[in-house]
């Protein structure tokens, strides 16, 4: 790597010292990462009020919704 920094490095203050940073220091081999899902106001408020229903969380609703659909793609490959 040169010592130029790339235009991607612009909103970096050149006065922020990393030279005695340790790399890796969080790191964590075999760590999974959750994405946030983010649903319509109403798809929310729909599935919020099914789940309750059925007295079951949220999270698992769209979890078994979700596994519904996606053997349902498969099956009509």
């Amino acid at each position: 790597m040169g010592t130029q920094a790339s235009s991607l490095d612009d909103d970096m203050p050149g006065e922020i010292d990393f030279s005695k940073g340790t790399r890796g220091k969080f790191h964590q081999p075999g760590a999974k990462l959750s994405l946030p899902v983010y649903l319509d106001d109403q798809v929310q408020a729909k599935l919020a009020a099914l789940a309750s229903a059925k007295g079951i969380e949220l999270s698992t609703l769209v979890n078994d919704l979700l596994r519904k659909d996606i053997e349902l793609m498969e099956l009509s490959r």
